[in-house]
């Protein structure tokens, strides 16, 4: 998207802000918008020019880090579960000792007014909680107020049936304090990540110093195991999953059909884990991606099992008709 300099180039140097947003919508303009809507504090609305969509470079968020973020997925018009993911964004940015320039029914409000405005009906939205632009300083106590943004991000996304790779990764775990809340410091995540990519697999799995299993870098784990049991690590160390929460919620109806034996979450070690009848990541864009393989091993008969896919389709049918459903009020 940018432009190579030489080093005998003279930088261009924009005088007005004119000049910068004419330069900001070239940039744009051979280039479908990615994003159709995003609000600002800083700006005081909502945007729908993407050149637009930016972020102060002195936001303590930005080059500190000093932020948090969560999420909410949009299918036929309507958010699934933005409160409860909106309460663990308050959660976060209560750990990370960030404010909030306004109170959740106005941070709500402004979510729900910002898909309306975008058009689209599905993908997800996200947003953030920063300490502001201000300075900087490594403190936030320059920052006059804090800032909140938030963006909607199309997506085309459907129920996940097949089966994936995942390993063990070598990238330290982050420490319960950081783990459990959804902050903007994912360097570790972002690193696990590209190792498993690195390893042909999709995910990576993070065990603890203990020898427990605890996460991958953006999902939970769950494990069926070899009694029919569905086990999910305990959220002690870990992200409290929205959606692991949830499936922990519905799989109940699949003891009652006498498809599994029993539901809940404990400290389960690899090697218990690695002898599972089936094994999958559980996360709001999944909702549960089934995996086959973990360490080149297979995980159970190495292939999709039922109970996992019957473990989507309680969620994908939540997520389309369930209670927790908010409707955007598209105009």
């Amino acid at each position: 998207m940018g432009s190579y300099v030489q080093a005998e180039d003279e930088v261009p140097v924009y005088e007005s802000g004119a000049e910068a947003l004419q330069k900001l919508q070239e940039k744009w303009k051979s280039t479908a918008a990615p994003f159709p809507a995003m609000y600002s504090s800083v700006l005081g609305g909502i945007v729908l020019d993407p050149a637009m969509m930016v972020l102060p470079i002195d936001d303590h968020m930005v080059h500190r880090g000093h932020g948090v973020f969560d999420t909410a997925m949009l299918l036929d018009g309507h958010l699934y579960e933005l409160d409860p993911h909106l309460d663990r964004f308050l959660r976060s940015a209560a750990k990370a000792k960030v404010g909030t320039p306004f109170p959740r029914d106005a941070l709500r409000s402004i979510l729900v007014q910002m898909t309306a405005a975008s058009g689209c009906r599905k993908g997800s939205i996200r947003y953030w909680l920063s300490s502001g632009p201000g300075d900087f300083l490594l403190s936030s106590s320059g920052c006059p107020t804090p800032a909140f943004y938030a963006v909607v991000i199309p997506s085309d996304y459907d129920q996940c049936r097949h089966g994936v790779k995942a390993v063990t990764t070598s990238v330290p775990m982050k420490p319960p304090l950081f783990a459990t809340s959804k902050n903007v410091n994912y360097l570790p995540n972002v690193l696990s990540i590209m190792d498993a990519e690195e390893r042909g697999a999709f995910a990576s799995v993070w065990v603890d110093e203990q020898g427990y299993v605890a996460e991958g870098p953006m999902v939970n784990v769950a494990f069926v195991t070899p009694a029919g049991e569905l086990v999910l690590p305990d959220f002690d160390k870990i992200l409290s999953g929205c959606t692991a929460k949830r499936l922990l919620a519905l799989a109940p109806r699949l003891v009652d059909a006498g498809l599994l034996t029993g539901v809940g979450t404990k400290h389960i070690t690899v090697d218990e884990a690695k002898t599972s009848l089936e094994m999958a990541f559980v996360g709001s864009g999944l909702p549960v991606l089934p995996v086959v393989e973990w360490d080149g091993k297979p995980i159970g008969e190495g292939k999709v099992g039922k109970l996992m896919l019957a473990l989507s389709d309680l969620l994908w049918e939540d997520m389309k008709s369930g209670p927790d459903r908010v409707a955007v009020p598209y105009k």
